[in-house]
């Protein structure tokens, strides 16, 4: 695990995006095409904000989610709405979106359908990942029920998962994002830092995050 300290969030973000399209940019000079799967939430916004204007071959790209909830586009919790407005806009609106949601399917169907039509476009080229302060990733909860499945070595590559309190969710597995080509990491505060440390000497099940860490780029900011 590499960490990278930044004093300004802006700064934090720009760099991020640029280091990403380079690796984009890198996957594109030997491969046909490059699979990115981000996050949603509030926190890599400024980042779509920045890559969505990077000048890549992004008709070669195929964009994807680490997790959703089963919700549609038209709910203002639906992370893959989060990215048409934020990611798929400007040169990155020539990309390819594959949305795990599915009008008409309940979440156990829609990751069967996920998974097959993911499977084509593995292992994931450029990764972006989150973390909570419960050191979650992607809808990777400790307790959650199916996190034992999304964790196992033979995972699917998308699973359901039902954690307490929240919406049924569909995630990446633990062993699909972590075979991505480039891993990269964002947080903010010292209570994420503070429980990503703590996660290097936890079991993938106490802390998800812990399953990803090899190989993976930390940044952070408060």
């Amino acid at each position: 695990m590499k960490f990278e300290e930044y004093l300004d969030r802006d700064m934090l973000a720009i760099d991020v995006a640029n280091t990403m399209a380079g690796a984009l940019e890198n996957i594109l000079f030997t491969h046909e095409r490059a699979t990115l799967v981000v996050p949603g939430g509030t926190s890599p916004g400024p980042i779509f904000d920045v890559l969505s204007a990077a000048r890549l071959d992004w008709d070669r790209v195929d964009v994807t989610l680490t997790d959703e909830r089963w919700v549609d586009e038209t709910s203002d919790r639906s992370n893959g709405a989060l990215l048409r407005r934020r990611l798929l806009v400007n040169r990155a609106a020539a990309a390819t979106f594959k949305p795990l949601y599915r009008e008409g399917m309940d979440v156990d169907a829609g990751a069967a359908t996920a998974t097959e039509g993911l499977t084509p476009y593995l292992p994931v080229s450029v990764l972006l990942l989150g973390m909570g302060a419960d050191m979650h990733t992607a809808s990777l909860f400790p307790g959650a029920d199916g996190l034992e499945a999304a964790l196992a070595a033979d995972a699917p590559v998308a699973l359901p998962i039902h954690a307490e309190g929240q919406e049924p969710r569909i995630s990446l597995s633990a062993q699909v994002l972590d075979k991505a080509m480039s891993k990269h990491l964002v947080i903010f505060g010292a209570e994420k830092r503070a429980a990503l440390e703590r996660a290097a000497s936890l079991s993938p099940q106490e802390a998800p995050i812990a399953a990803v860490l090899d190989d993976l780029t930390v940044y952070w900011a408060e």
